[in-house]
C-alpha cells in the first residue's frame, strides 16, 4: 500500500515523498509531544514540555530509525528479500545498537544535521545497510539468529536480538565494546568488571616482545607496570514485568530508567508488533516506529549514501499501561566511572524507594549460578555470513504470538 506522507524537517522547506507503508493495524501514525506540565524524558535528557519542545523533537530526529525495508539482496542467498511482517523486532535491536554506538563514536549530545556531512556518522550508518557484507544489517542478525534457535523469517523476542548483538559485536574491532546481557532479571557487577576490564602490560625495554608468567604479572600489577583498560559496555537487562500485562508496581520504577544518562531505551511493545521506546512523558512512553516499508539504501558510484530514510521527525506515543511484559532495557557506560555511577543511580532511582524494581544489582554472582565465563574471542577477520550455511529449510517466514519468557 502506498500512502503519500509529508517530510517535516528544520531549517528545510517541507516536501512531499511517497513510501510504502505496512502496518497489522492500520497506517503509522505519527503525533505531536503532548504538551502537559510533566517533563519529557528523551534517552536520559530532560526537556520542559513547554519551552523545550523544538530541541526535544531535534534530539528525536536525530536518533537513527530503522524500519522495515523491501527489495534487499536475498538474505543467504536463497532468502526472503524483505522484512515486513518479521522483523520489527530485528529493526529495534539495529535501532538500539546504532544509539549504543552514537554514544561511543559521537556521545549522546551528538545531533544529526541533514546539510553537514560527519564521516563517523555515516560509517556508523553504513554498518546497517540492508546487506550481507554490513556487520549489523538485517542479513547478518537474521543469520546469527539460527544460533539462537530462530529460522530465517521468524520473529524474534527481546532476548534472542539482545544474545544476537552480543554476538555480532564481537566482530566490531572498530566499535571495539563489551556487550553483555543479564540472566534472570539480575545484573551482576562482578561479571561486568570480568568482561570490561583489561590489564594491559607495560613492557620494559628488557622484556618487550617476550610472555610473560602469572607471577611475572602479578607483581608487574603491583608494581604499576599492568596498565587497566575499559571497554566501553553495551549492557542488555531482558525482563518479563508480569504474565499477560504489564504489573502496576514496575511502571515507576521503568519510567525512571528513561531518566538515566546511561540509558539506550527499551526494546518491546506487544506481541508481533514490537517498537523502540525512547522516552516518556507522564504515563505515555514515546517510541520509534519500525512498521513502515521503505526501500533499501545503497551507495552509489562515489559511495555516497542518503540518509533521510534513517530519521524520523516525529515519535509515537502508548500508555506505558498497554506495553506487553516482555521488554529488554539497554544502557551504555562509556568507562568504569560512568558504570559505578550508573550502579549508584540505580540503587538511588530503581532499587530503593516505595515501588518495586524491575531488576536486581548485586556485587558478586549468586552462589548457585555456574561460573561466569566471558566469551571467547573471535577471528573478526570473518564474516558471519561465511560461519553459517543458509539453505531453503532454514527459511521459515511467520509472527510468534507470544513474547519470549527470560529464563536463567
Amino acid at each position: 500500500m502506498l500512502s503519500k506522507m509529508t517530510s517535516r524537517r528544520s531549517n528545510v522547506d517541507s516536501s512531499e515523498i511517497f513510501i510504502c507503508v505496512t502496518y497489522e493495524s492500520g497506517i503509522v501514525a505519527y503525533e505531536e509531544l503532548p504538551q502537559t506540565g510533566e517533563p519529557i524524558w528523551i534517552l536520559g535528557v530532560k526537556y520542559e514540555s513547554t519551552f523545550d519542545r523544538k530541541k526535544a523533537k531535534k534530539d528525536i530526529a536525530s536518533r537513527i530509525w530503522v524500519t522495515y525495508r523491501k527489495g534487499f539482496p536475498p538474505i543467504g542467498g536463497t532468502g526472503p528479500t524483505y522484512d515486513t511482517g518479521w522483523g520489527c523486532m530485528l529493526r529495534c535491536g539495529q535501532m538500539m545498537l546504532a544509539q549504543a554506538l552514537i554514544c561511543r563514536h559521537l556521545g549522546r549530545d551528538w545531533r544529526w544535521h541533514p546539510s553537514q556531512h560527519n564521516e563517523i556518522y555515516f560509517k556508523i550508518l553504513r554498518m546497517f545497510l540492508d546487506k550481507k557484507d554490513s556487520p549489523y544489517s538485517i542479513h547478518q542478525i537474521a543469520q546469527m539468529g539460527i544460533g539462537e534457535g530462530k529460522n530465517i523469517g521468524q520473529w524474534f523476542g527481546p532476548n534472542t536480538v539482545s544474545q544476537v548483538i552480543r554476538k555480532l559485536c564481537a566482530f566490531d574491532e572498530w566499535s571495539d565494546v563489551a556487550v553483555h546481557v543479564s540472566l534472570d532479571n539480575t545484573v551482576v557487577i562482578e561479571d561486568i568488571k570480568t568482561l570490561c576490564v583489561i590489564n594491559e602490560d607495560i613492557k620494559s625495554p628488557t622484556t618487550k616482545g617476550k610472555s610473560k608468567s602469572t607471577k611475572q604479572k602479578a607483581k608487574a600489577a603491583v608494581s604499576g607496570q599492568v596498565k587497566k583498560k575499559w571497554k566501553p559496555l553495551v549492557l542488555f537487562i531482558p525482563l518479563r514485568l508480569g504474565l499477560n500485562e504489564i504489573n502496576s508496581v514496575y511502571v515507576k520504577a521503568l519510567k525512571k530508567c528513561f531518566t538515566l544518562k546511561q540509558t539506550l531505551g527499551v526494546i518491546g511493545g506487544k506481541p508481533n508488533h514490537a517498537h523502540y521506546f525512547i522516552g516518556c512523558v507522564g504515563e505515555l512512553l514515546l517510541y520509534l516506529d519500525p512498521h513502515t516499508t521503505q526501500i533499501p539504501v545503497v551507495e552509489d558510484k562515489w559511495d555516497h549514501i542518503s540518509d533521510d530514510s534513517y530519521h524520523c521527525y516525529h515519535s509515537s506515543t502508548m500508555q506505558i499501561k498497554d506495553l506487553d511484559p516482555s521488554i529488554a532495557l539497554g544502557f551504555f557506560c562509556k568507562d568504569e566511572e560512568d558504570f559505578d555511577n550508573w550502579c549508584k543511580e540505580v540503587k538511588e532511582l530503581v532499587t530503593i524507594g516505595d515501588h518495586s524494581p524491575v531488576f536486581e544489582l548485586t556485587d558478586l554472582r549468586p552462589s548457585h549460578w555456574p561460573p561466569f565465563e566471558p566469551p571467547g574471542s573471535l577471528d573478526a577477520s570473518l564474516n558471519t555470513s561465511d560461519i553459517l550455511h543458509i539453505d531453503d529449510a532454514d527459511i521459515e517466514m511467520d509472527s510468534d504470538e507470544e513474547f519470549e519468557i527470560i529464563n536463567p
